[in-house]
Protein backbone atom coordinates (compact mmCIF):
# COMPACT_ATOMS: atom_id res chain seq x y z
CA UNK A 1 0.00 0.00 0.00
CA UNK A 2 1.50 3.91 -0.83
CA UNK A 3 2.35 5.53 2.25
CA UNK A 4 -0.03 8.26 1.41
CA UNK A 5 -3.20 5.36 1.34
CA UNK A 6 -1.72 4.03 4.40
CA UNK A 7 -1.63 7.11 6.24
CA UNK A 8 -5.20 8.42 5.59
CA UNK A 9 -6.12 4.67 6.62
CA UNK A 10 -4.88 4.77 9.87
CA UNK A 11 -6.22 8.07 10.32
CA UNK A 12 -9.92 6.96 9.40
CA UNK A 13 -9.78 4.58 11.37
CA UNK A 14 -8.41 6.77 14.57
CA UNK A 15 -11.48 8.96 13.81
CA UNK A 16 -13.80 6.26 13.35
CA UNK A 17 -12.66 4.70 17.00
CA UNK A 18 -12.84 8.29 18.46
CA UNK A 19 -15.91 9.05 17.06
CA UNK A 20 -17.52 5.44 17.82
CA UNK A 21 -16.05 6.07 21.69
CA UNK A 22 -18.09 9.84 21.70
CA UNK A 23 -21.16 8.14 20.67
CA UNK A 24 -20.80 4.74 23.04
CA UNK A 25 -20.12 6.94 25.83
CA UNK A 26 -23.61 8.59 25.02
CA UNK A 27 -25.42 5.44 24.17
CA UNK A 28 -26.81 7.20 21.46
CA UNK A 29 -29.35 9.36 23.43
CA UNK A 30 -29.33 12.48 21.57
CA UNK A 31 -30.59 15.08 24.01
CA UNK A 32 -31.47 15.63 27.89
CA UNK A 33 -33.97 18.27 29.18
CA UNK A 34 -33.88 20.23 32.47
CA UNK A 35 -37.05 21.43 33.90
CA UNK A 36 -37.71 22.98 36.88
CA UNK A 37 -40.01 23.06 39.87
CA UNK A 38 -40.23 26.79 39.01
CA UNK A 39 -38.63 29.66 38.17
CA UNK A 40 -35.18 30.71 38.86
CA UNK A 41 -34.17 27.32 40.66
CA UNK A 42 -30.67 27.18 38.40
CA UNK A 43 -31.53 25.53 35.26
CA UNK A 44 -29.40 28.17 32.85
CA UNK A 45 -26.40 27.53 35.27
CA UNK A 46 -26.55 23.68 35.50
CA UNK A 47 -27.34 23.97 31.88
CA UNK A 48 -24.29 25.83 31.05
CA UNK A 49 -22.45 23.46 33.58
CA UNK A 50 -23.02 20.52 31.69
CA UNK A 51 -22.31 21.82 28.57
CA UNK A 52 -19.04 23.03 29.93
CA UNK A 53 -18.94 19.18 30.99
CA UNK A 54 -19.51 17.73 27.93
CA UNK A 55 -17.61 20.07 25.82
CA UNK A 56 -14.47 18.79 28.23
CA UNK A 57 -14.61 15.45 27.64
CA UNK A 58 -15.04 16.16 23.57
CA UNK A 59 -17.97 15.88 23.24
CA UNK A 60 -19.61 18.37 20.68
CA UNK A 61 -22.99 19.65 22.21
CA UNK A 62 -24.47 22.34 21.89
CA UNK A 63 -27.70 24.17 24.22
CA UNK A 64 -31.49 24.67 23.85
CA UNK A 65 -34.45 26.28 24.94
CA UNK A 66 -37.67 26.88 23.10
CA UNK A 67 -39.01 29.68 24.80
CA UNK A 68 -37.53 31.96 26.54
CA UNK A 69 -38.64 35.20 28.49
CA UNK A 70 -36.13 37.85 28.92
CA UNK A 71 -35.06 41.39 28.10
CA UNK A 72 -31.75 40.35 28.15
CA UNK A 73 -30.66 39.28 24.63
CA UNK A 74 -27.19 38.60 22.44
CA UNK A 75 -26.80 38.57 19.20
CA UNK A 76 -26.26 35.33 17.51
CA UNK A 77 -23.11 34.63 15.38
CA UNK A 78 -25.47 33.69 12.30
CA UNK A 79 -27.45 36.94 13.01
CA UNK A 80 -30.98 37.52 15.32
CA UNK A 81 -31.62 37.61 18.66
CA UNK A 82 -31.16 34.76 21.59
CA UNK A 83 -31.68 34.82 24.83
CA UNK A 84 -28.34 36.20 26.81
CA UNK A 85 -27.95 32.70 28.53
CA UNK A 86 -28.25 30.71 25.63
CA UNK A 87 -25.17 32.48 24.17
CA UNK A 88 -23.87 31.85 27.70
CA UNK A 89 -24.45 28.14 27.60
CA UNK A 90 -23.04 28.24 23.83
CA UNK A 91 -19.79 30.03 25.62
CA UNK A 92 -19.69 26.99 27.74
CA UNK A 93 -20.49 24.78 24.90
CA UNK A 94 -17.50 26.27 23.17
CA UNK A 95 -19.59 26.44 20.11
CA UNK A 96 -20.70 29.41 17.81
CA UNK A 97 -23.90 31.17 18.72
CA UNK A 98 -27.00 30.08 16.42
CA UNK A 99 -30.23 31.50 16.62
CA UNK A 100 -32.03 28.11 16.49
CA UNK A 101 -30.52 27.62 20.29
CA UNK A 102 -33.42 30.00 21.15
CA UNK A 103 -36.03 29.81 18.29
CA UNK A 104 -38.92 31.64 20.35
CA UNK A 105 -37.78 34.64 22.81
CA UNK A 106 -40.59 36.89 24.25
CA UNK A 107 -39.01 40.50 25.12
CA UNK A 108 -41.86 41.94 27.51
CA UNK A 109 -42.84 45.51 27.02
CA UNK A 110 -45.02 47.50 28.92
CA UNK A 111 -48.71 48.45 27.42
CA UNK A 112 -48.17 46.34 24.84
CA UNK A 113 -47.76 42.57 26.00
CA UNK A 114 -44.20 41.26 25.02
CA UNK A 115 -42.57 41.07 21.68
CA UNK A 116 -41.77 37.94 19.50
CA UNK A 117 -38.78 36.89 18.09
CA UNK A 118 -38.92 33.56 16.11
CA UNK A 119 -35.84 32.38 15.23
CA UNK A 120 -34.35 35.42 15.51
CA UNK A 121 -36.53 37.79 13.83
CA UNK A 122 -39.30 40.03 15.19
CA UNK A 123 -42.68 38.95 13.96
CA UNK A 124 -44.98 41.01 16.33
CA UNK A 125 -45.81 41.56 19.39
CA UNK A 126 -48.87 40.15 21.61
CA UNK A 127 -50.27 40.42 25.13
CA UNK A 128 -50.38 37.17 27.05
CA UNK A 129 -54.00 35.47 26.61
CA UNK A 130 -53.44 36.36 22.60
CA UNK A 131 -50.09 34.73 22.55
CA UNK A 132 -51.32 31.41 24.14
CA UNK A 133 -53.43 31.17 21.17
CA UNK A 134 -50.29 31.59 19.02
CA UNK A 135 -48.15 29.21 20.94
CA UNK A 136 -49.20 25.60 18.71
CA UNK A 137 -48.34 27.18 15.51
CA UNK A 138 -44.89 28.18 17.13
CA UNK A 139 -44.60 24.39 17.83
CA UNK A 140 -42.97 23.74 14.27
CA UNK A 141 -40.53 26.56 14.62
CA UNK A 142 -38.87 25.36 17.99
CA UNK A 143 -38.81 21.78 16.52
CA UNK A 144 -36.98 22.69 13.41
CA UNK A 145 -34.72 24.21 15.43
CA UNK A 146 -34.00 21.69 17.36
CA UNK A 147 -33.62 19.27 14.99
CA UNK A 148 -31.09 21.96 12.91
CA UNK A 149 -28.90 21.59 15.85
CA UNK A 150 -29.36 17.80 16.23
CA UNK A 151 -27.79 17.35 12.81
CA UNK A 152 -24.78 20.01 14.05
CA UNK A 153 -23.58 18.11 17.51
CA UNK A 154 -23.23 14.78 19.28
CA UNK A 155 -25.83 15.89 22.24
CA UNK A 156 -28.16 18.91 22.67
CA UNK A 157 -28.90 19.77 26.51
CA UNK A 158 -32.54 21.20 26.70
CA UNK A 159 -33.53 23.93 29.46
CA UNK A 160 -36.90 24.41 29.92
CA UNK A 161 -39.07 27.53 31.35
CA UNK A 162 -40.93 28.31 34.39
CA UNK A 163 -42.70 24.92 35.55
CA UNK A 164 -44.53 21.58 34.24
CA UNK A 165 -46.62 21.82 37.05
CA UNK A 166 -47.83 24.61 35.21
CA UNK A 167 -50.68 22.12 33.71
CA UNK A 168 -53.41 25.27 33.12
CA UNK A 169 -50.74 26.17 30.26
CA UNK A 170 -50.36 22.59 29.00
CA UNK A 171 -52.51 22.81 26.25
CA UNK A 172 -50.37 24.39 23.30
CA UNK A 173 -46.91 23.92 25.57
CA UNK A 174 -43.98 24.63 23.78
CA UNK A 175 -41.39 25.58 26.54
CA UNK A 176 -41.74 22.23 29.04
CA UNK A 177 -43.84 19.09 28.53
CA UNK A 178 -45.06 20.33 25.42
CA UNK A 179 -41.60 20.63 23.51
CA UNK A 180 -40.44 16.86 25.82
CA UNK A 181 -43.49 14.86 24.38
CA UNK A 182 -43.36 16.25 20.86
CA UNK A 183 -39.62 15.80 20.31
CA UNK A 184 -38.91 12.44 22.43
CA UNK A 185 -36.61 13.91 24.75
CA UNK A 186 -36.29 12.58 28.10
CA UNK A 187 -36.85 14.61 31.12
CA UNK A 188 -34.47 15.82 34.45
CA UNK A 189 -36.38 17.42 37.07
CA UNK A 190 -34.87 20.35 39.11
CA UNK A 191 -35.76 21.06 42.63
CA UNK A 192 -34.22 24.37 44.55
CA UNK A 193 -34.18 23.75 47.72
CA UNK A 194 -33.10 26.84 48.73
CA UNK A 195 -36.46 28.46 48.60
CA UNK A 196 -38.28 25.60 50.47
CA UNK A 197 -40.99 23.08 50.21
CA UNK A 198 -38.75 21.67 47.68
CA UNK A 199 -39.90 17.97 48.62
CA UNK A 200 -43.40 18.93 48.29
CA UNK A 201 -42.79 20.80 44.68
CA UNK A 202 -41.17 16.95 43.44
CA UNK A 203 -43.49 15.17 44.90
CA UNK A 204 -46.75 17.93 44.40
CA UNK A 205 -45.38 17.82 40.14
CA UNK A 206 -45.08 13.77 39.84
CA UNK A 207 -48.88 13.92 41.12
CA UNK A 208 -50.62 16.44 38.81
CA UNK A 209 -48.90 15.77 35.81
CA UNK A 210 -50.51 13.18 33.45
CA UNK A 211 -48.91 9.91 33.08
CA UNK A 212 -47.59 10.61 29.09
CA UNK A 213 -45.47 13.70 30.90
CA UNK A 214 -44.97 11.88 33.97
CA UNK A 215 -43.42 8.88 32.11
CA UNK A 216 -40.61 11.53 29.94
CA UNK A 217 -39.37 12.07 33.73
CA UNK A 218 -36.26 9.95 33.87
CA UNK A 219 -35.37 11.18 37.52
CA UNK A 220 -34.57 14.63 39.60
CA UNK A 221 -31.95 16.50 41.29
CA UNK A 222 -31.99 18.83 43.98
CA UNK A 223 -30.20 22.26 43.66
CA UNK A 224 -28.58 24.76 45.45
CA UNK A 225 -28.24 22.88 48.41
CA UNK A 226 -26.79 24.78 51.61
CA UNK A 227 -24.80 22.40 54.84
CA UNK A 228 -24.57 19.17 55.27
CA UNK A 229 -25.81 17.06 52.27
CA UNK A 230 -25.93 14.04 54.42
CA UNK A 231 -29.13 15.82 56.72
CA UNK A 232 -31.30 15.09 53.31
CA UNK A 233 -30.78 11.53 52.73
CA UNK A 234 -34.06 10.70 54.26
CA UNK A 235 -35.69 13.49 52.07
CA UNK A 236 -34.20 11.87 49.11
CA UNK A 237 -35.71 8.81 50.27
CA UNK A 238 -39.09 10.29 50.65
CA UNK A 239 -39.07 11.61 47.06
CA UNK A 240 -38.01 8.45 45.18
CA UNK A 241 -40.57 6.56 47.31
CA UNK A 242 -43.24 8.58 46.46
CA UNK A 243 -42.57 9.47 42.80
CA UNK A 244 -40.32 6.14 41.45
CA UNK A 245 -38.01 9.08 40.44
CA UNK A 246 -34.36 8.16 41.60
CA UNK A 247 -31.75 10.84 42.62
CA UNK A 248 -29.32 11.81 40.03
CA UNK A 249 -27.62 13.84 43.20
CA UNK A 250 -27.73 16.99 45.30
CA UNK A 251 -25.69 19.79 43.38
CA UNK A 252 -24.94 22.86 46.86
CA UNK A 253 -25.24 26.19 46.15
CA UNK A 254 -22.20 27.02 43.65
CA UNK A 255 -20.34 30.09 44.58
CA UNK A 256 -19.09 30.59 40.81
CA UNK A 257 -22.42 30.98 39.60
CA UNK A 258 -22.02 34.53 40.67
CA UNK A 259 -19.08 35.24 38.56
CA UNK A 260 -21.88 34.54 35.62
CA UNK A 261 -24.04 36.70 33.76
CA UNK A 262 -27.64 36.85 35.46
CA UNK A 263 -30.24 36.00 33.35
CA UNK A 264 -33.70 37.69 34.16
CA UNK A 265 -35.20 40.64 36.83
CA UNK A 266 -35.65 38.08 39.71
CA UNK A 267 -31.58 37.84 39.52
CA UNK A 268 -31.61 41.74 39.32
CA UNK A 269 -33.99 41.86 41.93
CA UNK A 270 -31.52 40.06 44.31
CA UNK A 271 -28.70 41.99 43.26
CA UNK A 272 -30.04 45.12 44.03
CA UNK A 273 -30.74 43.81 47.88
CA UNK A 274 -27.36 42.87 47.71
CA UNK A 275 -26.13 46.41 46.46
CA UNK A 276 -28.63 47.90 49.62
CA UNK A 277 -27.53 45.72 52.16
CA UNK A 278 -24.01 45.45 51.51
CA UNK A 279 -23.43 49.29 51.86
CA UNK A 280 -19.65 48.80 50.78
CA UNK A 281 -18.31 51.69 50.11
CA UNK A 282 -15.53 51.12 47.19
CA UNK A 283 -13.16 53.80 45.92
CA UNK A 284 -15.74 54.37 42.76
CA UNK A 285 -19.36 54.43 42.98
CA UNK A 286 -21.90 53.91 40.38
CA UNK A 287 -25.49 54.06 40.55
CA UNK A 288 -28.14 52.22 38.51
CA UNK A 289 -31.75 52.71 38.42
CA UNK A 290 -33.84 50.05 37.94
CA UNK A 291 -35.84 51.16 35.26
CA UNK A 292 -39.30 49.15 35.10
CA UNK A 293 -38.29 46.89 31.22
CA UNK A 294 -34.98 46.90 32.07
CA UNK A 295 -32.91 45.60 28.92
CA UNK A 296 -29.34 43.86 28.74
CA UNK A 297 -28.56 44.76 31.73
CA UNK A 298 -25.59 41.82 32.36
CA UNK A 299 -23.88 45.08 30.31
CA UNK A 300 -23.06 46.18 34.06
CA UNK A 301 -21.54 42.52 35.14
CA UNK A 302 -17.83 43.56 34.40
CA UNK A 303 -17.91 46.52 36.42
CA UNK A 304 -19.53 44.66 39.39
CA UNK A 305 -16.74 42.34 39.08
CA UNK A 306 -14.05 45.37 39.25
CA UNK A 307 -12.22 45.10 42.88
CA UNK A 308 -12.43 48.79 43.19
CA UNK A 309 -16.07 49.42 41.85
CA UNK A 310 -19.10 49.47 44.09
CA UNK A 311 -21.93 49.19 42.13
CA UNK A 312 -25.30 49.77 43.02
CA UNK A 313 -28.90 49.30 41.88
CA UNK A 314 -31.62 51.54 42.82
CA UNK A 315 -34.84 49.82 43.08
CA UNK A 316 -38.49 51.86 42.16
CA UNK A 317 -39.07 54.30 44.91
CA UNK A 318 -35.17 54.65 46.13
CA UNK A 319 -32.97 58.40 45.95
CA UNK A 320 -30.45 57.85 43.60
CA UNK A 321 -27.62 57.32 46.20
CA UNK A 322 -24.03 60.14 46.36
CA UNK A 323 -22.50 58.56 43.37
CA UNK A 324 -19.32 59.30 40.68
CA UNK A 325 -21.61 57.73 38.09
CA UNK A 326 -24.74 56.82 37.00
CA UNK A 327 -25.65 54.69 34.26
CA UNK A 328 -29.39 54.98 32.70
CA UNK A 329 -29.44 51.36 31.39
CA UNK A 330 -31.03 49.67 28.56
CA UNK A 331 -34.94 49.81 28.58
CA UNK A 332 -37.68 47.74 26.42
CA UNK A 333 -39.81 50.50 26.87
CA UNK A 334 -38.02 53.80 26.66
CA UNK A 335 -40.74 56.13 26.63
CA UNK A 336 -42.81 54.21 29.30
CA UNK A 337 -39.74 53.81 31.87
CA UNK A 338 -38.64 57.43 31.03
CA UNK A 339 -42.13 58.44 32.53
CA UNK A 340 -41.43 56.01 35.70
CA UNK A 341 -37.98 57.97 35.33
CA UNK A 342 -39.96 60.93 36.48
CA UNK A 343 -42.82 58.98 38.94
CA UNK A 344 -39.91 58.28 40.89
CA UNK A 345 -38.26 61.57 41.15
CA UNK A 346 -35.19 60.48 39.55
CA UNK A 347 -35.03 63.08 36.71
CA UNK A 348 -34.87 65.77 39.14
CA UNK A 349 -32.02 63.33 41.19
CA UNK A 350 -29.88 63.22 38.34
CA UNK A 351 -30.13 66.87 37.23
CA UNK A 352 -28.96 67.70 40.80
CA UNK A 353 -26.26 64.36 40.36
CA UNK A 354 -24.92 66.46 36.63
CA UNK A 355 -25.07 69.93 38.46
CA UNK A 356 -22.68 68.47 41.12
CA UNK A 357 -19.98 67.71 38.84
CA UNK A 358 -21.11 64.23 38.56
CA UNK A 359 -21.29 62.15 35.66
CA UNK A 360 -23.77 60.41 33.72
CA UNK A 361 -23.80 57.56 30.95
CA UNK A 362 -26.77 55.99 29.00
CA UNK A 363 -26.86 52.65 26.98
CA UNK A 364 -29.04 52.21 24.15
CA UNK A 365 -32.76 53.30 25.70
CA UNK A 366 -30.84 54.60 28.39
CA UNK A 367 -28.94 56.81 25.88
CA UNK A 368 -32.53 57.94 23.89
CA UNK A 369 -34.00 58.80 27.65
CA UNK A 370 -30.63 61.57 28.01
CA UNK A 371 -31.99 63.42 24.71
CA UNK A 372 -34.53 66.25 24.28
CA UNK A 373 -37.19 64.48 22.77
CA UNK A 374 -38.51 60.84 21.80
CA UNK A 375 -40.77 60.20 19.14
CA UNK A 376 -43.26 57.27 18.71
CA UNK A 377 -44.67 58.12 15.08
CA UNK A 378 -45.72 54.38 14.63
CA UNK A 379 -46.99 53.35 17.91
CA UNK A 380 -44.15 50.93 18.15
CA UNK A 381 -43.93 50.75 22.29
CA UNK A 382 -47.70 52.19 22.78
CA UNK A 383 -50.08 54.94 22.76
CA UNK A 384 -47.99 57.69 23.37
CA UNK A 385 -46.64 59.20 20.47
CA UNK A 386 -43.90 61.59 21.43
CA UNK A 387 -42.09 62.17 24.62
CA UNK A 388 -39.56 64.91 26.63
CA UNK A 389 -36.72 63.47 27.02
CA UNK A 390 -34.11 64.44 30.28
CA UNK A 391 -32.66 66.91 28.46
CA UNK A 392 -28.74 66.26 29.34
CA UNK A 393 -27.93 65.33 25.55
CA UNK A 394 -29.06 67.55 22.55
CA UNK A 395 -29.78 64.56 20.59
CA UNK A 396 -33.62 63.75 18.87
CA UNK A 397 -34.65 60.79 18.77
CA UNK A 398 -37.14 58.24 16.53
CA UNK A 399 -38.23 55.25 17.03
CA UNK A 400 -38.65 52.96 13.69
CA UNK A 401 -40.13 49.62 12.85
CA UNK A 402 -36.95 48.47 11.56
CA UNK A 403 -34.78 46.80 14.32
CA UNK A 404 -30.83 47.26 14.02
CA UNK A 405 -29.75 44.09 15.68
CA UNK A 406 -25.73 43.05 14.82
CA UNK A 407 -22.58 42.29 16.39
CA UNK A 408 -20.34 45.78 16.28
CA UNK A 409 -16.37 46.10 16.83
CA UNK A 410 -16.35 50.13 17.88
CA UNK A 411 -12.91 52.08 18.39
CA UNK A 412 -13.38 54.77 21.48
CA UNK A 413 -13.52 58.01 20.59
CA UNK A 414 -12.34 61.33 22.07
CA UNK A 415 -11.19 60.54 25.83
CA UNK A 416 -11.36 57.11 25.10
CA UNK A 417 -9.95 57.24 21.97
CA UNK A 418 -7.68 53.91 20.89
CA UNK A 419 -9.79 51.70 22.95
CA UNK A 420 -11.34 48.80 20.88
CA UNK A 421 -14.70 47.68 22.00
CA UNK A 422 -16.46 44.46 21.14
CA UNK A 423 -20.31 44.96 21.56
CA UNK A 424 -23.55 44.24 20.32
CA UNK A 425 -26.67 46.33 18.93
CA UNK A 426 -30.36 45.92 19.66
CA UNK A 427 -32.66 48.73 18.88
CA UNK A 428 -34.93 50.32 17.47
CA UNK A 429 -34.82 53.90 16.41
CA UNK A 430 -32.73 56.29 14.88
CA UNK A 431 -30.79 59.12 16.96
CA UNK A 432 -29.63 62.39 15.87
CA UNK A 433 -28.12 65.69 17.29
CA UNK A 434 -25.41 68.16 17.78
CA UNK A 435 -23.80 66.59 21.05
CA UNK A 436 -23.26 63.40 18.42
CA UNK A 437 -20.59 65.29 16.84
CA UNK A 438 -18.59 64.89 19.88
CA UNK A 439 -18.70 60.53 19.48
CA UNK A 440 -18.74 58.12 22.27
CA UNK A 441 -17.25 55.93 19.82
CA UNK A 442 -16.54 55.11 16.05
CA UNK A 443 -17.86 52.14 13.84
CA UNK A 444 -15.71 51.98 10.41
CA UNK A 445 -14.98 56.04 11.00
CA UNK A 446 -19.38 57.17 11.59
CA UNK A 447 -19.74 58.26 15.03
CA UNK A 448 -21.64 56.32 17.34
CA UNK A 449 -23.54 57.98 20.48
CA UNK A 450 -22.74 61.12 21.80
CA UNK A 451 -20.87 63.09 24.75
CA UNK A 452 -21.84 66.63 26.19
CA UNK A 453 -19.45 69.58 25.45
CA UNK A 454 -18.68 69.27 29.21
CA UNK A 455 -17.38 65.40 28.11
CA UNK A 456 -19.68 64.22 31.44
CA UNK A 457 -22.58 62.93 29.69
CA UNK A 458 -22.33 60.26 27.38
CA UNK A 459 -24.72 57.93 25.57
CA UNK A 460 -23.79 54.67 23.12
CA UNK A 461 -25.89 52.23 21.61
CA UNK A 462 -23.40 49.70 22.09
CA UNK A 463 -24.17 46.88 24.96
CA UNK A 464 -21.34 44.83 25.80
CA UNK A 465 -19.42 47.53 25.97
CA UNK A 466 -17.32 46.44 29.22
CA UNK A 467 -16.33 43.09 28.67
CA UNK A 468 -13.84 45.16 26.72
CA UNK A 469 -10.56 44.87 28.94
CA UNK A 470 -9.05 47.93 27.64
CA UNK A 471 -11.66 50.29 26.85
CA UNK A 472 -13.13 49.26 30.68
CA UNK A 473 -10.07 50.30 32.30
CA UNK A 474 -9.79 53.44 29.68
CA UNK A 475 -13.19 54.37 30.48
CA UNK A 476 -12.80 53.82 34.72
CA UNK A 477 -9.42 55.85 34.46
CA UNK A 478 -10.97 58.85 32.68
CA UNK A 479 -13.48 59.22 35.36
CA UNK A 480 -10.84 58.66 38.04
CA UNK A 481 -11.43 54.97 39.05
CA UNK A 482 -8.36 53.04 39.63
CA UNK A 483 -9.46 49.98 36.91
CA UNK A 484 -7.79 46.75 37.49
CA UNK A 485 -6.60 44.12 35.51
CA UNK A 486 -9.75 41.96 35.62
CA UNK A 487 -10.12 39.71 32.31
CA UNK A 488 -13.72 39.50 32.65
CA UNK A 489 -14.03 36.73 29.64
CA UNK A 490 -11.35 34.34 31.25
CA UNK A 491 -12.94 34.61 34.19
CA UNK A 492 -16.51 33.95 33.24
CA UNK A 493 -14.72 30.86 31.67
CA UNK A 494 -12.53 29.87 34.61
CA UNK A 495 -15.67 29.90 36.46
CA UNK A 496 -18.04 27.47 33.75
CA UNK A 497 -14.48 25.22 34.54
CA UNK A 498 -14.82 25.10 38.17
CA UNK A 499 -19.01 24.29 37.88
CA UNK A 500 -17.96 22.05 35.39
CA UNK A 501 -15.79 20.15 38.01
CA UNK A 502 -18.31 20.50 40.76
CA UNK A 503 -21.06 19.02 38.78
CA UNK A 504 -18.71 16.12 37.34
CA UNK A 505 -18.38 15.24 41.16
CA UNK A 506 -21.42 15.23 42.67
CA UNK A 507 -24.15 14.27 39.64
CA UNK A 508 -24.43 10.43 38.74
CA UNK A 509 -23.72 12.13 34.93
CA UNK A 510 -23.69 8.86 33.59
CA UNK A 511 -26.97 7.52 35.02
CA UNK A 512 -28.60 10.52 33.99
CA UNK A 513 -27.40 11.13 30.18
CA UNK A 514 -27.66 7.44 30.03
CA UNK A 515 -23.96 7.12 29.61
CA UNK A 516 -21.79 4.27 29.77
CA UNK A 517 -17.92 5.71 30.47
Amino acid sequence: MAPVASWLLIVSKSFETIYASKMDSLNHIPALMLQGTGSDVGKTVLVAGLCRLWANRGVRVMPFKPQNMSNNAAVAEDGGEIGRAQWLQALAARVPTSVHMNPVLLKPQSQTGSQIVVQGKVVGQAKGRDYQKLKPGLLNKVLESYRHLRSQCDLVIVEGAGSPAEINLRAGDIANMGFATAANVPVVLVGDIDRGGVIASLVGTHTILTQEDRAMIRGYLINKFRGDVTLFDDGLTAITQHTDWPSFGVVPYLQDAARLPAEDSVALERLSRASTDASTLGSFRIAVPMLDRIANFDDLDPLHAEPNVDLMFVAPGETLPAADLVIVPGSKSTIGDLAQFRVHGWDLQLKTHVDNGGSVLGICGGFQMLGTQITDPHCIEGDVPSAQGLGLLDVQTVLQPEKTVRNTVAMGAGRFSGAEIEGYEIHLGKTVGSDMSAPFAKIDGRHEGAMSRSGKVMGTYLHGLFVSDAFRQAFLSHLGAHAGETNFRSEVDAALDVIAAQLEDLLDINAMFGARL
